[in-house]
């Protein structure tokens, strides 16, 4: 399977496969044709307690990945499963999500998770 990540605001393709929007919160100003998602995996989404972590002023993102990756294998457990079972028999998947650092958010963590889910 090849797994991407893509930002919300950035036009869908057809190359983006199956979409799956991986924010608990709607984009903001981004329409439902727009946003042409396959599947909203909001119960996989950082919690609102950890969405603030993310956002916070100076937030470290190795501790926040850590916290997020313990919420994934906890409470979110049961939903990670169920996305894992939604992805099998996709070829290509894109995340999709709203914030603008493209190296340091949830998406990139929840993707090495379901790489080594799906591998």
């Amino acid at each position: 399977m090849d797994l991407r990540r893509k930002r919300a605001y950035d036009s869908a393709s057809s190359d983006d496969g199956y979409r799956v929007l991986v924010d608990r919160l709607w984009p903001r100003g981004v329409s439902k044709q727009r946003a042409a998602i396959d599947l909203w995996a909001k119960d996989v989404a950082p919690s609102t307690e950890l969405r603030h972590e993310w956002h916070a002023p100076g937030a470290d993102f190795e501790t926040n990945a850590a916290h997020y990756r313990a919420q994934l294998e906890t409470e979110s457990a049961e939903a990670l499963a169920t996305l894992v079972d939604a992805l099998r028999g996709h070829p290509v998947v894109t995340l999709v999500y709203a914030v603008n650092d493209t190296e340091h958010n949830h998406a990139v963590v929840l993707e090495g998770v379901l790489r080594s889910l799906l591998d």
